[in-house]
């Protein structure tokens, strides 16, 4: 019974008869893959030349990272866009798509005396504060120019990267020495009126800043090159602690002002409490520049008998922008120490001066914080020489 059982459980082998083996070979399992027609491969192979093509062409918006909601920023051909913490997206004119213009924020200073420190602290402070450091360009205008070639090499091993050229003095003090009689022109101080004549030699600069070198920039640059000047020409922080009528005799002044006709004598009575401009800083549209300063600075001068003024700054300048330069934001006023708004900072490092005897003179540093011992770069005493 238990053999029959057993017997009766095992199954047999099936075979397979030809004609099963047959029908299999004739019906597969799964179907063969369909082959696509010429005319898709080719449509998707030019999709996707064109998907790669569009990764050339510029971008159109941009995210900044620094923008806390992450919002798609439009960018044109001729502005740079980013977020700013105080005042949310912003974008500023880079100068770019323009005839004239070649795209770079271009910052100008003057020295009479070089001080590759404070040169250093300058370009570094400007640079370290700068969002897109690439962009700045430093032109500095030295007696010793260009031909000053071992100061110029100190510098591009310190900023390797940077944009700086140096220029000489002598054409813009030409231009100064052809209207300006010889004795007026010693006692000049032409840190006042060089921002003015400058572009008129170097025809390149169509919209730049001047930076007096004794300073430390904490502010970004691109904002300020992208100040809307409107119909202004000029652009300067006032200095409220200074006023004109401490420098001019306010009756005199306005019996020039009635009786004067000069395009640079203002219509209306000049007012006893007006600020003087600040030129530590100044931004230059040269494109609306009048090319009059020079000569309305000179008249003033006469006019005012300011020739023989000692000390101070020179109201002649001041006179001739009134009601001709837009007022900066006070932040950019240059302060004696660092605040959470300012953008300027004097240089509080030790630094040459020129004397009368054509010798260097160093001051010792001011005592403080010695904030500009921040803005040297590693080795920069080894490099700079003591």
């Amino acid at each position: 019974m238990a053999a029959s059982i057993s017997s009766a459980t095992q199954r047999r082998p099936t075979q397979t008869t030809p004609d099963q083996t047959t029908s299999d070979q004739k019906h597969p399992v799964s179907d063969p893959v369909p082959n696509p027609k010429p005319m898709f491969q080719y449509l998707a192979a030019g999709l996707v030349v064109f998907l790669g093509l569009l990764q050339l062409l510029p971008a159109t918006h941009i995210r900044d990272p620094f923008d806390p909601f992450r919002n798609w920023v439009p960018v044109t051909g001729n502005s740079i866009s980013y977020y700013s913490e105080k005042d949310g997206p912003l974008t500023v004119s880079s100068n770019r798509g323009g005839d004239d213009d070649d795209g770079l924020v271009h910052v100008v200073s003057w020295m009479e005396c070089l001080d590759l420190r404070v040169v250093t602290v300058l370009v570094n402070s400007t640079l370290s504060s700068s969002r897109y450091p690439d962009l700045v360009y430093f032109d500095f205008f030295l007696p010793g120019g260009n031909e000053d070639k071992l100061s110029f090499y100190k510098l591009k091993v310190l900023f390797p990267h940077s944009n700086i050229e140096f220029h000489g003095q002598e054409e813009v003090k030409q231009v100064i020495r052809n209207t300006v009689s010889g004795e007026e022109f010693s006692r000049l101080n032409f840190e006042e009126i060089v921002p003015f004549i400058i572009p008129s030699i170097h025809k390149s600069l169509k919209k730049f800043m001047y930076i007096s070198p004794n300073v430390i920039v904490k502010g970004k640059v691109e904002e300020l090159i992208g100040t809307d000047l409107s119909t202004y020409a000029v652009s300067a922080p006032d200095d409220c602690s200074e006023k004109l009528s401490s420098y001019v005799n306010m009756d005199v002044l306005d019996a020039v002002q009635r009786s004067a006709s000069k395009p640079w004598v203002s219509n209306t009575p000049y007012t006893r409490d007006a600020c003087m401009p600040d030129l530590t800083v100044v931004l230059i549209d040269v494109r609306k520049l009048r090319a009059d300063f020079l000569e309305a600075f000179r008249w003033w001068t006469k006019v005012l008998n300011l020739s023989e003024r000692s000390n101070g700054k020179n109201p002649a300048v001041a006179l001739a922008l009134y009601d001709r330069y837009l007022k900066l934001s006070d932040t950019w006023l240059i302060t004696l120490s660092q605040t959470d708004t300012s953008m300027l900072i004097h240089y509080d490092g030790p630094k040459l001066i020129c004397s009368e005897s054509e010798n260097l003179v160093t001051l010792p540093s001011n005592k403080g914080n010695n904030l500009w011992k921040r803005y040297l770069p590693p080795f920069a005493n080894q490099i700079l020489g003591s």
